[in-house]
């Protein structure tokens, strides 16, 4: 037991060295990223935008980066951070998620099975992108939010004489993010010489949503054929808010099975937990039997499993 104490306790020294090792070694690559960028910013043409000229490395660590480009997801990783507007880069987020992934399984192979502390360990590495997802998703609810009254305000503005490329920064200058960003964004491109055609196809490269993409189809075609672009405008920011409001119904009455999963998948925790209290006994059956561990495992597994399953359900696309 002594021996076991020992283990425990220079394997907790070891995690905390490492984790602290590489929290500072992240933060060192982290300024000497932004210095370069700095020195790459101070170079370039004074006027233009610097976003359309950030670096495109996957990592800091010329090794890492070149490796990293071997593979197919790191675009998609990319793409993701970029519409979550992370100041992240793509080597970070998978050496987080190796470094998450290998203490994870460290610490959950002391008390499960192997083939459930790689399950564990799976899930506990997917934490990061996890992240980017949530704060993805987030930002396009957002924009998806706001983006009626950008249209109006647009709508107003081609009415009043002004052009399309004045409207867009007056726009960009009066709206609140993440809508303002992306439209400076998509003015400064076409400003730049890109074009308004390829700017706005960057617009809905940035932003996929099904308004953005009606948006930039609208404006195309007045391009190609005339037309009152602002009354288009108008009626496709109405339809965008009856929409918007038909998917909070959906969402309020989809709030009730997601809540049913979340109580179906804690009872059973503690249920479990009022029996370890209750008579410890009869849940000390399954710690001390050879498959009890591989039993508990597969509970757990199950209950992620069905939580998973019934959000999926209650989801609805509208």
């Amino acid at each position: 037991m002594l021996i076991v104490s020992i283990l425990a306790f220079f394997l907790a020294i070891f995690l905390l060295a490492s984790i602290s090792v590489t929290v500072a070694w992240m933060a060192f690559l982290k300024t000497t990223a932004e210095e370069q960028d700095a020195a790459r910013r101070d170079l370039e043409v004074e006027g233009e935008d610097s976003q359309l000229f950030r670096s495109q490395r996957l990592s800091s660590l010329n090794f890492w980066d070149s490796l990293l480009a071997r593979f197919d997801f790191v675009e998609l990783v990319k793409d993701r951070i970029a519409q979550a507007d992370l100041e992240w880069s793509v080597g970070r987020v998978a050496f987080g998620t190796l470094l998450l992934g290998a203490v994870a399984l460290a610490i959950l192979w002391k008390f499960l099975p192997l083939w459930a502390a790689l399950i564990g360990a799976s899930l506990i590495a997917l934490i990061p992108y996890g992240y980017i997802v949530h704060r993805r998703k987030k930002r396009f609810r957002k924009f998806a939010e706001n983006f009626p009254d950008v249209l109006d305000s647009l709508s107003r503005a081609l009415r009043a004489g002004y052009p399309l490329s004045a409207s867009m920064e007056m726009i960009s200058a009066e709206t609140l993010p993440p809508v303002s960003s992306e439209m400076r964004k998509t003015s400064a491109e076409a400003n730049l010489g890109m074009g308004w055609p390829r700017a706005l196809e960057n617009l809905g490269r940035r932003v996929p949503l099904l308004e953005v993409n009606l948006f930039t189809a609208a404006v195309q075609l007045h391009a190609r054929t005339g037309g009152k672009l602002s009354e288009v405008l108008s009626a496709l920011a109405e339809n965008m808010r009856e929409e918007l409001a038909l998917a909070g119904e959906v969402r309020s009455l989809a709030a009730h099975g997601k809540l049913t999963g979340v109580i179906l998948t804690i009872l059973p925790l503690g249920i479990a937990a009022m029996m370890m209290i209750v008579s410890p006994g009869y849940m000390q059956v399954l710690f001390h039997h050879p498959y009890g561990k591989d039993m508990i495992a597969a509970a757990v597994l199950c209950l992620v499993l069905a939580q998973l399953i019934i959000r999926k359900i209650v989801d609805i696309k509208v």
